[in-house]
């Protein structure tokens, strides 16, 4: 993939920003779904697409960020400590 326009006019980096956003939108609409459905076997269905999805999304994430097309930055070690220990309290809270 290169950042040429197609005959659509757009890049491959629109496209990929397009396609993210998309499978963003349907991560949470399938995360809905799970939580508001009380039947077992349409609650596996949704959890199934839900993993395939997370993974597509994952997949186009990662491609733009080997390109330089989504920039992250690591979260420093202290901030992940704290947080994890935040997320451990409210765990043993809700016990």
């Amino acid at each position: 993939m290169n950042n040429v326009r197609g005959t659509t006019g757009l890049t491959d980096k629109d496209i990929l920003q397009d396609l993210l956003t998309t499978e963003k939108q349907v991560v949470s609409s399938y995360s809905t779904g799970i939580t508001e459905t009380s039947c077992p076997n349409l609650r596996n269905t949704l959890i199934d697409n839900f993993k395939s999805a997370q993974d597509t999304q994952y997949k186009i994430f990662d491609t733009m960020r080997q390109k330089g097309w989504y920039q992250t930055k690591d979260a420093p070690d202290n901030e992940v400590q704290q947080l994890k220990t935040e997320s451990s309290q409210m765990m043993q809270e809700l016990k």
